[in-house]
């Protein structure tokens, strides 16, 4: 067992440190303040291959597996869990929807532009009345003679402000419940299709997160993306590869606690020494470092699992558990180590403590995990 990344994996953790820096770190407090999503940084993202990571070299995309992907999401989330999470909505949610379900003709017509950076991508799934139960979708695609008729809405949809090629879930059989769900490719600008309200968030506010409304929106019939009726069965293989980049999402933002915790521990004086020299603190820290490398081994075998085109239903849940609930726990102990300070926007832990939430509910909570494992184990 290998535990050690390659020299080119190892260049590509070290790039996307280095933009996460240069580019992110200095205007992330700007960016969810003013609750701005930052389309020129995701262009330069596209630049460096980071929104067509798991795209193959034929469509236009880096090629690159899981744990590079990983070690990318966890790079950029150790600076801004936002822009992390953005990226990873777009890899692993819509293009990898495409890329592991679309014809030949929908991955050459829509792979290129997403990987380019030329189109963002956003999925939908969930509803007003269809979270964890996807047997409640209200989204309906009614049968024409040369298409669909598309009706509803989603819900908490990233990139639903700023998408250009959307994938939507939608009932086209209700007798079967989710065996009657269909996918959907759509095209922004295509009458029937916009944006609803824009969520205003806890945390990763700097992520577009907005409502999708449908209104007698007509696609062609070519637009539908896999089987009819095997839509919702395809969301459950996506949402294995998207769980574990939210782990990774997960381990940077905790990973940026941490470090930001050891500089202040470090400098913050108390009793004629650095708080770093108490006891209490050395254990605060040693837990955190113990929890977040745990959470990153759980994180790449879910990886390795999936390079190896190997079921990884139950090793991405509980990845996805256990890392989006010790980023909490870290994030917690990262403001308690600050003290006051960690209560201020001035540290950067008070922003780690808000935007960790985030990945104990997105794509699946922790509830649902548990759910997923013990299904997994027992076999039901």
């Amino acid at each position: 067992m290998d535990f050690d990344l390659t020299e080119e994996q190892l260049q590509i953790t070290r790039l996307a440190r280095e933009f996460a820096e240069s580019e992110i770190a200095p205007h992330a407090l700007e960016w969810d303040e003013a609750q701005e999503f930052p389309v020129d940084v995701m262009k330069k993202l596209a630049e460096l291959g980071f929104l067509g990571v798991l795209v193959p070299q034929e469509y236009g995309g880096a090629g690159l597996g899981y744990i590079e992907y990983v070690s990318i999401v966890e790079e950029i989330s150790r600076v801004d869990g936002a822009i992390g999470l953005s990226v990873a909505a777009h890899n692993s949610l819509c293009s990898n929807h495409i890329l592991t379900f679309g014809t030949e003709a929908q991955k050459r017509k829509y792979l290129p532009g997403l990987a380019s950076g030329q189109w963002l991508g956003a999925w939908g799934l969930t509803e007003p009345e269809a979270g964890s139960d996807a047997s409640g979708t209200q989204t309906t695609a009614v049968r024409e003679s040369d298409g669909y008729l598309l009706n509803g809405s989603k819900t908490f949809t990233t990139h639903g402000t700023y998408g250009d090629v959307f994938v939507l879930m939608a009932v086209t059989d209700r007798s079967k419940e989710n065996r009657g769900i269909s996918a959907f490719i759509i095209e922004k600008g295509t009458p029937g299709l916009r944006a609803g309200k824009k969520e205003n968030k806890l945390g990763c506010r700097a992520s577009d997160t907005s409502e999708v409304i449908l209104e007698n929106c007509h696609i062609p019939a070519e637009n539908l993306l896999g089987q009819e009726g095997e839509g919702f069965i395809n969301c459950l293989e996506i949402l294995d590869g998207g769980r574990i980049s939210i782990a990774a999402l997960a381990v940077g933002m905790a990973q940026g606690a941490l470090e930001a915790s050891l500089k202040y521990a470090k400098q913050r004086r108390q009793f004629g020494q650095p708080i770093s020299e108490f006891q209490a603190i050395q254990w605060k820290l040693a837990d955190m470092a113990t929890e977040i490398e745990a959470a990153r081994l759980l994180t790449h075998r879910a990886a390795a699992l999936k390079n190896q085109k190997k079921r990884s239903t139950k090793e991405s849940s509980m990845a996805k558990l256990y890392a989006g609930e010790m980023s909490v726990r870290v994030a917690n102990e990262a403001i308690q180590i600050h003290g006051g300070y960690g209560y201020v926007k001035e540290y950067p832990v008070e922003k780690f403590y808000r935007d960790a939430k985030i990945c104990t509910i997105g794509e699946g909570t922790s509830e649902i995990q548990r759910l997923v494992i013990a299904r997994q184990l027992l076999r039901l």
